[in-house]
């Protein structure tokens, strides 16, 4: 939530320029927002660079990003108001007769109400990046109910939750990230107070903010440092964002006392403990220590901000800008074999984004704008089904995955809140400007934008990144003096060049830096970018033959048949890239041969296409990174495979029952009964699992007479709180702990059948049984075997 002081800064930098009554009789864009941002009370204590246009000015024109907004613009508008507040009203003892929400937002589910903060958040940045007033209606409206029952609490807390929740946090007792939640709906009502200025959702936030600075109050720093160790989202950031809008230094202190000082000092002395850690925990904090910064001048928070970004993006992502396996910053020793049935959590990316802004701000080096660039067009823009407009949760990286979308109504992740907010803001970070007379262009999106203290509009029109360049046109009623800072990408090599009306310019420059072409603007100048796409690979430091393929900014991946035996590079290196072809017609489409890209089945290859990630098919499966062997590395391989099947065919000679846990049809043989329970797919491999005390339950077949073993699959990446009780006919036969027990593949497990627990019958009830704020499985295979002579 940065827009508003950039707004206060563009607001001050109109006044200079025009006087402030030129200002205000400002015509803005048709179909804009007819205000600026609400300006803060606080000025910055450090000088920005530079400084984002706010998102009034700017208009997305046709082309990917736009066509993501609008499918945005439908889900935010076809939900209803009175089922978002409905959790808040029964919380505050006020009627509803709504149908509650399914998902993270059911009655009875901890993190309640977070959503509603993203929603807030997400009609307040359509409402500025579009100008309809649909979306500014919605928000008063959620806003108005959400006063409500604050009003009616009478102690200024506001949440969907009860106050209770809070006192278990502070005692350090098992809940699910009550801080995190309310971080989510005080950035909302700031955003609402922003962008639509809503005043009661400014005199909410604070009545709110007040609420928690008295429960703060009453603890010890050591007691807050131990709170902290749950999950607290962005608290400092938004408390951060309150002082600068209110001038009361309050906010600000306690904003200071929501640092996590066993995460951020480390960072910000250069030590890099991220290891183990929740990932998207983490990246909140440098947010706000970023905007502490920019609040104080205090160079320790800058040192935490700079450093972890650095470690995050250089060390622990992975090519599409995503990073964490299982939402876990694994090693990054060993990054290659991070690849869990959960990689690249999206929200991770979200607030990396607003992290990478912070910095760009500071010091507006293009490798900042490359990153954005990456993460935006191979992360974000991924992240959403381009035909339903819903979103992933996460964006898988292993081989043969596909993405799993939220349902409209029942599934409400932390990336459903995040994904209404990503697709409603493109337009944030396209243009910059110097506060005087500097325009960079860090982003090649189809988009206008409306310059008002230079009483210009630049016009960019491009089919990027189909198309290989972009073109600018300048409209403005008297000639200005402007320096055009258009990045150089470090993907973009030789053939990058700029013509101004139709004549090249000298503008030196190298890849990953700017090239600026400064002069006197006309009315009509048109300025032309050739951005020239060239293949590359990407692979690992721990393992540089598992490559990726990318054109010029997009990563590749190869759509792949649900059962289709995973592709690999069966080769030298040199002869990779020479191995894909260019398909006519499809831009970043290339035919891989079959010669260099086989399967590790014994079968015929299939045909294989890499195409841009962002377009594969929403059901397709797919696969992003190839492993890559020599002639005898690959008959190493085959006899793996070979091995694995000799296996299977032993185990299917000894099966007296199997479950495929996941799957309907073997479900409904066996019986199932489930609570807190979930399936999905990882790749081709359907699983289940269950949560928080929750139970998986089968009816299976077992021999009366023979001695027996209960064998389970699982995934031996699988972790962070799995721990569950093993029970045949309500005897428990073991205690599971799942701890990346085998890390990077599937294993099976056998538990023996005591025999007094089978002799006469012919089934038996198997139960996984969570415990308490613990996972049961992932179940991914269950066999009655008969015991091994």
């Amino acid at each position: 939530m940065r827009a508003h002081r950039s707004g206060m800064i563009h607001a001050q930098a109109c006044a200079a320029f025009f006087g402030l009554a030129a200002w205000a009789s400002l015509t803005f864009p048709a179909g804009g927002a007819a205000d600026l941002p609400t300006p803060d009370a606080v000025k910055p204590a450090v000088g920005l660079k530079a400084v984002p246009f706010p998102l009034e000015e700017v208009r997305l024109l046709d082309g990917p990003l736009h066509h993501a907004m609008e499918l945005d613009e439908k889900y935010i508008l076809a939900l209803d108001v009175d089922r978002l507040l409905h959790a808040f009203r029964v919380n505050a003892g006020l009627p509803s007769a709504a149908k509650p929400l399914g998902g993270w937002e059911a009655p009875k589910v901890e993190v309640r109400g977070h959503f509603v903060g993203h929603y807030m958040s997400a009609c307040a940045l359509l409402y500025a990046s579009t100008g309809d007033p649909r979306f500014k209606e919605k928000g008063d409206r959620l806003v108005a109910g959400l006063v409500e029952c604050q009003e009616k609490m009478g102690t200024g807390y506001l949440g969907a939750f009860p106050e209770e929740f809070i006192d278990r946090v502070e005692a350090r007792k098992p809940v699910w990230a009550p801080y995190y939640t309310l971080h989510k709906i005080l950035a909302g009502l700031l955003d609402m107070n922003t962008y639509c200025g809503n005043a009661e959702a400014l005199g909410a936030a604070r009545k709110f903010a007040d609420w928690i600075k008295s429960r703060c109050d009453r603890l010890s720093d050591a007691q807050m440092q131990g709170m902290l160790g749950n999950e607290h989202g962005g608290m400092n950031e938004v408390l951060a964002n309150l002082y600068a809008r209110t001038g009361e230094k309050k906010y600000l202190e306690l904003s200071e006392r929501f640092n996590h000082r066993a995460v951020i000092d480390p960072a910000a002395v250069g030590q890099d403990r991220l290891t183990g850690l929740h990932a998207n925990t983490q990246i909140p904090k440098f947010i706000g220590t970023a905007e502490e910064y920019e609040l104080t001048g205090n160079p320790a928070y800058a040192s935490a901000s700079r450093f972890f970004w650095d470690t995050v993006v250089k060390e622990r992502s992975y090519v599409i800008g995503g990073h964490s396996d299982g939402e876990m910053f694994s090693p990054k020793e060993t990054l290659s074999k991070a690849f869990g049935p959960s990689t690249t959590e999206t929200c991770n990316t979200y607030n990396m984004l607003k992290l990478t802004r912070h910095l760009f701000e500071w010091e507006p080096k293009a490798e900042y704008a490359d990153y954005y660039e990456r993460a935006l067009f191979n992360h974000i823009l991924p992240s959403q089904n381009d035909q339903t407009g819903m979103m992933v949760y996460y964006l898988p990286l292993r081989p043969g995955m596909r993405r799993v979308f939220n349902e409209f109504d029942d599934s409400f992740w932390c990336c459903t809140g995040t994904g209404v907010e990503n697709h409603a803001k493109y337009g944030d970070s396209i243009y910059f400007h110097d506060g005087g007379g500097t325009l960079y262009v860090n982003l090649f999106v189809a988009s206008e934008l409306g310059w008002k203290e230079k009483g210009l509009t630049l016009r960019q029109e491009t089919g990027f990144p189909a198309e290989q360049g972009t073109r600018l046109v300048l409209s403005c009623k008297s000639p200005t003096t402007l320096a055009l800072r258009l990045r150089h990408p470090s993907w973009a090599g030789a053939g990058f060049a700029i013509k101004v009306n139709g004549r090249a310019v000298a503008a030196e420059s190298r890849p990953g830096s700017y090239a600026e072409v400064s002069r006197e603007w006309k009315d009509g100048d048109a300025v032309e970018v050739s951005l020239p796409f060239a293949l590359r690979t990407e692979g690992f430091r721990d393992n540089p033959d598992r490559l990726a393929f990318l054109h010029g900014p997009l990563v590749l991946a190869a759509p792949l048949k649900q059962g289709q035996a995973i592709p690999a590079i069966v080769g030298d290196r040199s002869a990779t890239l020479s191995a894909l072809k260019p398909v006519e017609g499809q831009p970043s489409t290339f035919a891989a041969s079959p010669e260099l890209f086989r399967t590790s089945s014994a079968g015929a290859d299939e045909p294989l296409r890499l195409m841009p990630l962002y377009r594969i098919p929403a059901e397709s499966h797919y696969t992003v990174y190839f492993d890559r062997f020599t002639a005898d590395g690959w008959k190493a391989k085959e006899a793996e495979y070979a091995a694995a099947q000799a296996r299977l065919r032993e185990l299917d000679a000894r099966t007296v029952d199997r479950v495929h846990p996941g799957q309907d049809q073997s479900e409904r043989d066996h019986r199932f009964e489930g609570e807190k329970s979930n399936a999905g797919l990882f790749g081709d491999r359907p699983w289940r699992d269950a949560s928080d005390g929750g139970f998986i339950r089968y009816v299976v077949k077992v021999l009366p007479d023979r001695p027996q073993v209960l064998s389970v699959t699982y995934w031996g990446s699988d972790s962070n709180g799995r721990v569950f009780d093993v029970v045949v006919d309500g005897t428990r036969i073991a205690t599971e702990k799942l701890e990346r027990n085998h890390p990077e593949e599937f294993y099976d497990q056998a538990y023996p059948i005591p025999q007094d627990l089978t002799r006469g019958k012919d089934q038996v009830t198997v139960t996984f049984q969570a415990h308490p704020r613990n996972f049961a499985g992932g179940l991914f295979g269950l066999r009655v075997l008969r015991q091994e002579k």
